[in-house]
């Protein structure tokens, strides 16, 4: 049987231009894509992530003295998870057990336990448990598995997309040691997509696959470090082109594009990504940057952010970190606000560029987040004996009586509409909280403050 590729397109007669040579390529293999092919056996053969596979780090160490004990990898789409595993399951004298967490429950965990315990006392060998996916299985789910990872009964390695910290029971994380894998770089990808071109056994090299410049960098910057997205792209484009009288495929720009069509984003709205982009986002915009927060903008709308959600941190971000210092951008931020619930993207993207862009070269304060916090800090911690009479309201009948009111100065029946006064509550005269930043506007609200200020106390 011929290498069974799944090209999406209708006339199926387009890709029928050389049934030996795919045959050829495939070999033994032809029911697997090239991706799962090519996926490395050895840990010298893993690229990339060498920040935890390098020469003398720990999960290399203990990988290749067979120790390894539960581990979870976490980190994006086709940056290499699957692939550790595999290369422990190729090394380990361990008796090696797969899972996938959305095809199996707890009735499978309690097999693989019961077989890896009768392993263990009849045989001495330890059970190595591999679960993809591990963020899918549910909290009854881990907690079936935890006991038996506590106990050692079981080995786990656990692979995740989701930041384990917010997807993983804690229990179960505290009993593992975290391995945070990176995207793969370009350069990564091209040595990939290289190495599949040249295998004659396991990749593409007996068809004999040319590759333009253009193309290759083409595939390695639109795969976004993901190993599998680039491979899956070079295996499309090359068994979608004719070869040409010299018997050679020719993958050129063109094919390229084709075959990968856009960038594979990461980002995912409901997951890790979605908060360190919107934490990027934030943090670019403090610190005034407006083409980086552009740039975090377009990632969430292209992923198909919310563009309301979008817009509240607008509104938070434009009080808490430019506040006083220019109070229009909470009102540039309100207004995208309901701009967007009105209008909708796509059209909704700009106004949301106008509101990050004036909120990101607005200047900067934050005295109204640290006058908020000092006040609450007081209210929490401070017993007060509440509100001076003076203050208290005298609207209703009787409170004249109580003394509420006596006293109060209304202050436009002052020149300028200012008369000294107490307002603090006792306990509490004299303490400041705001203190106005060293920002032009704010410089003109600490003279007239300390204008009044100067004139006496209350």
């Amino acid at each position: 049987m011929g290498c069974e590729v799944t090209i999406y397109m209708t006339n199926s007669d387009l890709f029928d231009f050389g049934a030996e040579q795919r045959d050829a390529a495939c070999g033994a293999h032809s029911r697997e894509p090239l991706a799962a092919r090519m996926r490395p056996r050895a840990l010298d053969d893993i690229v990339g992530q060498d920040h935890i596979l390098g020469p003398g780090r720990l999960l290399r160490r203990a990988i290749e003295a067979d120790r390894l004990g539960s581990i979870i990898l976490y980190g994006p789409p086709g940056s290499g998870k699957t692939t550790i595993a595999e290369v422990v399951a190729a090394t380990t004298q361990a008796v090696f057990v797969r899972l996938n967490a959305v095809t199996s429950g707890v009735a499978d965990i309690r097999q693989v336990v019961s077989e890896a315990r009768d392993r263990w006392k009849l045989h001495g060998r330890r059970t190595i448990l591999f679960v993809d996916e591990i963020h899918r299985f549910n909290k009854a789910q881990q907690d079936a598995l935890l006991p038996h990872v506590e106990s050692g009964t079981v080995t786990l390695i656990g692979a995740t997309t989701e930041n384990p910290f917010f997807d993983v029971n804690p229990p179960l994380v505290s009993r593992s040691r975290i391995f945070k894998l990176e995207p793969l770089t370009a350069d990564h990808l091209r040595e990939l997509v290289l190495r599949a071109l040249a295998d004659a056994g396991r990749g593409l090299g007996a068809l004999q696959v040319e590759v333009d410049p253009e193309a290759l960098d083409h595939i390695a910057n639109f795969a976004n470090g993901d190993a599998r997205t680039a491979l899956n792209a070079i295996e499309v484009a090359a068994l979608s082109t004719p070869p040409g009288p010299d018997g050679k495929i020719h993958v050129t720009l063109e094919a390229a594009e084709d075959s990968i069509q856009r960038r594979a984003l990461k980002y995912d709205a409901g997951g890790d990504m979605h908060y360190d982009v919107v934490s990027a986002f934030i943090k670019s915009m403090r610190g005034s940057d407006p083409d980086a927060a552009l740039h975090y903008l377009a990632q969430m709308i292209e992923s198909g952010e919310d563009p309301r959600f979008i817009a509240r941190r607008l509104m938070i971000h434009a009080g808490e970190d430019v506040g006083m210092a220019d109070s229009r951008a909470l009102l540039v931020a309100t207004s995208a606000l309901t701009a967007v619930e009105k209008v909708g993207l796509p059209e909704a993207g700009i106004i949301l560029a106008h509101a990050t862009i004036y909120i990101a070269a607005a200047p900067k304060s934050n005295s109204v987040v640290k006058a908020i916090n000092a006040a609450l800090e007081d209210v929490r911690q401070m017993p007060v004996s509440g509100v001076p009479l003076h203050l208290r309201d005298a609207s209703y009948r009787g409170a004249s009586q109580l003394g509420h009111g006596t006293g109060y100065k209304y202050p436009h029946d002052y020149p300028g509409s200012w008369v000294k006064q107490q307002y603090m509550p006792d306990e509490l005269r004299g303490r400041e909280y705001y203190t106005p930043g060293s920002n032009p506007v704010e410089e003109r609200v600490r003279q007239r403050l300390d204008g009044m200020k100067s004139r006496g106390d209350a």
